[in-house]
This record gives structure tokens, sequence and C-alpha cells, in this order.
């Protein structure tokens, strides 16, 4: 327990960040992250609950920058391609302008030629009428050309209609032009509109684009930032932080110690007794003339013996396990063991839920202590065919029983918290099995 607090709040304090398996999912990923952030402060239940908070966030706000920085490219890349596209648009809005002003002009210039056409076909006219005009059928035939031959008056008048003719092809084809140019102008200026639409939605775009930069800027500040004061205050706490946790091992070293050495003593006068009882079966066989056999100790049963039960009612879940928990990669182990051992298991209980003794036994320490486990119930469930038990509750609201008080099983003795160093409600159970610290989930 100790070692991994240290490790972490060491490696916290050089800017290591503690790598997390992320899924493929965004929401994956932060679950991942805060269940990540959880067990470094269940890691140091044992550590004042403000470390161990800054811990469990700094490992929060490490996890969530590279993820946060990404984010912020990928909108920084969106405000760039916003710009491409308001710029790509701007270029045709400009060049589809120019396209209308050459439109416009050729109209005009259709429109002065539709005009000197009409004009020249006027012309045309008026000078045949000067000459005597196109002469009629009935002209020719009565001979009515003042003066003129025949042969005059038709090259006369086949002059005048090649002339008209070639002036009306003219102006037919310039009409034509002229309603192509003015098709083109309304399919300019329907794509000038249609365009701008768009550029408008362009920039619409762009200025959401950048909006959304500028809050992903913003939180990304923030985490460096928090993670730099985060950084700042374990770096200046870790003296005392170091100091402390040399005090909580001590301490637990010492619980340690005397579980070791009360089971011990326990076994020896439960062996002793189980020597007496076949050293008065032995004399009395030999009374009765019988033969005896030297004594044998007897083999030790299994733990199952002890016959434990959850101390808690219902589904209470089991939010931290017990074993070994290797150091995370690129962290510091401070005590070289490449990790830590935790002794127990963290059930979720709410504050105040009923507590039960998970077998019948003594209780030999009960109410507060000072190895950060706050509130605690302390049981000896004594020697069950060679082996001996102790359980633990640690972080308890408040203890309803006392010291040497004799305690059945599922008897109510707590009702859990978050006393001591805890941050949160929760029961921190272990089960020492001839003086070891074993995982609870084999024995219950």
């Amino acid at each position: 327990m100790v070692s991994a607090a240290l490790a972490l709040l060491l490696a916290a304090s050089m800017g290591a960040s503690t790598p997390v398996a992320f899924a493929d999912n965004l929401e994956d990923q932060q679950a991942a992250l805060r269940d990540e952030a959880a067990r470094v402060q269940h890691s140091l239940e044992f550590v004042d609950s403000k470390i161990a908070q800054a811990a469990g966030d700094l490992v929060l706000y490490q996890g969530q920058l590279p993820g946060a920085q990404q984010a912020l490219l990928d909108a920084q890349g969106r405000v760039a391609g916003a710009v491409k596209e308001v710029e790509a648009l701007a270029a045709r809005v400009d060049l589809a302008q120019q396209n209308k002003a050459k439109i416009t002009q050729q109209l005009e210039t259709d429109k002065q030629k539709i005009s000197d056409t009409r004009k020249l076909i006027g012309q045309i006219a008026s000078q045949a009428y000067k000459s005597g005009g196109v002469p009629s059928n009935l002209s020719l035939f009565f001979g009515s050309n003042k003066g003129g031959s025949l042969t005059d008056s038709i090259d006369l008048a086949d002059q005048a209609m090649r002339s008209q003719n070639s002036a009306m092809d003219k102006l037919t084809q310039q009409n034509a032009t002229n309603v192509n140019s003015q098709a083109r102008l309304e399919a300019v200026e329907a794509e000038i509109t249609d365009l701008k639409a768009k550029a408008d939605a362009a920039l619409a775009r762009e200025k959401t684009a950048r909006d959304e930069a500028e809050a992903k800027k913003a939180q990304v500040d923030k985490l460096i930032a928090d993670t730099t004061r985060l950084d700042a205050e374990l770096q200046a706490a870790k003296p005392g932080i170091q100091t402390q946790l040399a005090q909580v091992k001590s301490q637990q070293d010492a619980v340690a110690a005397d579980i070791a050495e009360r089971d011990r003593k326990l076994r020896e006068a439960w062996e002793a007794e189980q020597r007496r009882i076949a050293e008065a079966a032995a004399a009395a066989a030999r009374a009765r003339g019988q033969a005896t056999q030297p004594y044998v100790a007897p083999p030790q049963g299994s733990p199952s013996a002890f016959g434990l039960q959850h101390p808690f009612p219902g589904n209470i879940p089991i939010t931290s396990g017990f074993g070994w928990r290797a150091t995370p990669a690129g962290t510091i182990d401070f005590y070289g063991q490449g990790g830590y051992m935790h002794t127990g298991i963290d059930f979720g209980a709410a504050c105040g839920t009923p507590v039960y003794a998970a077998a019948a036994g003594t209780v030999y320490s009960a109410g507060w202590a000072n190895d950060g486990g706050g509130n605690n119930v302390k049981i000896s469930h004594g020697v069950v065919q060679g082996n001996s038990l102790t359980t633990i509750y640690y972080h308890n609201t408040s203890v309803t029983v006392s010291p040497g008080q004799q305690v059945s099983q599922g008897q109510l003795i707590a009702y859990s918290g978050t006393t001591g160093n805890s941050t949160g409600c929760h029961s921190h159970f272990e089960t020492w099995l001839n003086g070891r610290a074993v995982d609870p989930m084999n024995l219950l």
C-alpha cells in the first residue's frame, strides 16, 4: 500500500503520466481514465485525502491532455478547411462577377450592332425608295419604269433585295446572339446568387470552427495549468508525504506484527491443547493396557472451515481487489520492487451501510486507530483445524462493538464510512490467515 502511494505520488511529482489502455471510442476512453484516477485514489487510501485527490486528478488531467490537444488540432484543421472553402468560394464569386461584366458588355455591344443593322435596313429601304422603289410586276409589264430599261429595273430590284436580305440575316443572327447572351447573363446571375449563399454558409462554418477551436484551446490551456499546479503542489508536498508514508508504513507493520504474534500464540496454544488431549487419551489407553502410538500433530485443515460470509448484505460491489499491483510504466518504483501489494479488498458501500462480522470471534480492537484506517474493527476468529484467522474492517463511520466482546457470525459491528485517510465512502476488508494477509475472496 505504502510503496504504491510513494510510486504514484513521486511519479506525479516528476510529471510522469500513468498510461491507460484505451478502448476505441471516446466514451470508453473517458471511463478508463476515470477508473485509473479512482484506482490511484484507492491506492492512496491510507494517505491524506487531499493528496490522494490531487494525485488522482493529476492522472486524470494528464490522461485527458493528449485527447484535448488532438481535439484542438482537429478544430484548427477545420478552421483551415473552412478558410480555404471561403477563399475558394470568394474566388468563384469574383470570377462569376467578371464573367457577368463581360456578358453585360457583350449585350451592350450586341444592342449597338442590332441598332446599327436596323439603321442599315432603313437606309436600304430609303435608298430603294429614292431610286424609284422596287418595280411591281404590273409596272414591269406596262413599262412604268420612268425611262429605265426592264433590265435596269430588275438589276436594281435584285441588288436591293440582296442587300436587304443580308441585313435581315445579320439582324436575325444578332438577335439570336443577344438572346443567348441574355440567357448566359441570367445563368451567371443565378450562379452568383448561389455562390454568395454558399459563401455566407462557409463563413458561418468558419466562425463556428474558430469558436470551437478557441474553446478547445481554452480546455487545453486549463488542463496544462491544472496539471502544472498539481505537479507543483505534489512536488512541494513530497517530503511531508514521504514522512507521512513512512509513519503509516511503520504503523501498518506494527499491526501486521501484532496479528502475526497474536495468531502465533493462538496456534501454539491450540497445538498445546491438541497435544494435551492426545497425551491424556494415550495415558487413559495405557491405563487400560492398550498400546499407544507416538503423538503426531494433526494436519492443517482447509481455511474454508471458518465459513466466512460477506460483511455486507446485498450486492455491494468490490471496487478494488486484492493482490500485487505492478507499478505503471513511466512511474517511479520507489521501493525497487516493481509494484506494491494491496492487502485487502474494497467494497463500494455507501456511508452508513451496516457492516457484519464475517465469522464468530473476539473483538480485540475497535474504534479509532492511528494506522490510517480511521474507525476500525479487528476480530480474532481463533484457530480452526490448525489455522488462525483475523478479519479487519476499516474506515467506518462508527462501530457498535468494543474490545474483548464476543461476536457471532452476521452480528452488526459497525457502519461503513470514510474515516481515516479515505477519499470516499467505502470499506476496506482484510483477512489474515496464520499471520499473513490473504485474498478474502478465497475465504468468503
